[in-house]
């Protein structure tokens, strides 16, 4: 039996969306980079001190950058954030352009993943940053995060051969780099 899904409803965040995206943010944490970074550092992760983090990184957004949420049955359930480029060789903006952006961050609630929320979310981010006229989007994931990093390649990015080293708590967990073209139509997304 087949279990429909209804898509999550994306909206801009609020301010007071901030501690729920914080847990959502520590949770996933937890949740995805498991076995990949050192389990007492996930352990130590807390929402009482990222509460105040999220609020000020949302307080003091620069231009360009949005964070968005997704809402099911009018609870968050997701948070990503995009805007423009932060990395080192940034493509000049051209023309008038806007240059690349960057998906900074997206977590899903753990309890939600695999149901469409990480997707939507994505999807949003793409479209909002195609239509501000970004050439690109990049992103920065962990080399051994094998799901994320089919997540990103089914909705269009490809790895770019740009890895940044990454270290937590005295344990290397590299990034790679990963770029989608936003000229032109933005879709397919598969799965």
């Amino acid at each position: 039996m087949s279990r429909t899904h209804t898509p999550p409803h994306i909206r801009e965040m609020t301010l007071s969306d901030c501690p729920r995206v914080a847990e959502i943010r520590i949770r996933g944490w937890q949740s995805a980079y498991k076995g990949l970074m050192p389990q007492a550092y996930l352990d130590g992760l807390d929402v009482a001190v990222e509460l105040p983090r999220r609020r000020a990184h949302f307080e003091q957004a620069g231009p360009g950058v949005v964070n968005l949420v997704a809402e099911s049955a009018g609870q968050v359930v997701g948070w990503a954030c995009h805007g423009p480029y932060r990395g080192g060789e940034p493509r000049a903006q051209e023309a008038g352009g806007a240059g690349d952006a960057e998906l900074y961050a997206i977590y899903v609630d753990p309890g939600r993943t695999g149901g469409g929320v990480g997707r939507a979310l994505l999807r949003a981010s793409v479209e909002r940053c195609a239509a501000a006229g970004h050439d690109r989007m990049l992103l920065w994931v962990l080399r051994e995060n094998a799901g994320a990093r089919r997540f990103y390649e089914r909705a269009g990015f490809t790895a770019d051969g740009t890895e940044e080293p990454y270290e937590v708590e005295g344990v290397e967990v590299p990034e790679v780099r990963y770029a989608r073209p936003l000229e032109g139509r933005v879709t397919p997304w598969e799965g």
